[in-house]
């Protein structure tokens, strides 16, 4: 657990720099910025769709995955729990009836922030090995590398969404830690070999769609998609995947 509370760390530092000075950027610096992370993200995202080793896994966990997300509606209860911090913690910092530069209500610009930088934050390769291997050997160093760039990210998702990013870290704890926690049973059950070279390769290109799915939908606010509804495939795809190499198809 020490790399998720270094993690945890550095996002409420990030964020809070980010929140100091976002109210000062111009405008137009603003939507450039927000511009230029959507382009990054969806770029992490190919680049990390692409360490697959069967994409027709990929695409049955995504599937899969989200009719399990729309079924269970994770994006609507995602929602309301942000909408929930919003009232209880941000709404007296947060007052204005709407933001100037993005045209949202406080609850909205916060649920955006909080939803975002939860998924961008949790949905990396890094956020996976690190935490399997933290909770393996207590090895952090991985997540302190996480940690670095997670921090500088939620300084820029801070200054351009607010207050909600910072709340992300709740998300964290739960994701990162629960991971953690469990690696060991996790090994338990499928060898180390087969976790690195068969289960996270598809755990990974799944991330990868989904942070393409945050820059369409919420930086470059192309489409709106439900991203959160398809975080079930994160553990989908690469059960399908520990399945047929079991079975030797794979």
């Amino acid at each position: 657990m020490t790399g998720t509370i270094l993690n945890t760390i550095t996002v409420l530092i990030g964020g809070a720099l980010g929140l100091f000075f976002g109210a000062r950027l111009p405008d137009r610096l603003t939507q450039t910025i927000v511009a230029g992370l959507g382009l990054f993200t969806a770029a992490i995202g190919f680049s990390m769709f692409l360490s697959s080793n069967n994409p027709l896994i990929v695409l049955g966990g995504l599937l899969v995955g989200g009719i399990l997300g729309e079924w269970w509606r994770i994006e609507d209860r995602l929602e309301a729990f942000g909408g929930w911090l919003q009232h209880r913690f941000a709404s007296a910092a947060d007052p204005e009836p709407d933001d100037a530069r993005t045209g949202l209500t406080p609850r909205e610009k916060f649920i955006r922030g909080f939803l975002t930088a939860s998924l961008v934050f949790c949905v990396g390769p890094m956020t996976i090995l690190g935490s399997i291997q933290d909770g393996l050997t207590g090895d952090y160093e991985l997540l302190a590398i996480k940690s670095t760039l997670d921090g500088f990210a939620a300084m820029a998702f801070a200054a351009t969404m607010g207050v909600g990013v910072l709340f992300s870290v709740i998300v964290i704890l739960g994701f990162q830690g629960g991971i953690s926690l469990l690696a060991g049973s996790l090994t338990a059950v499928a060898a180390e070999e087969t976790l690195e070279f068969i289960v996270i390769p598809e755990m990974t290109a799944v991330g990868g769609l989904l942070l393409i799915g945050i820059a369409i939908s919420s930086l470059l606010e192309l489409k709106k998609i439900r991203v959160a509804n398809f975080l079930p495939a994160l553990a989908i795809a690469p059960l399908i995947a520990w399945v047929l190499f079991k079975m030797g198809f794979s």
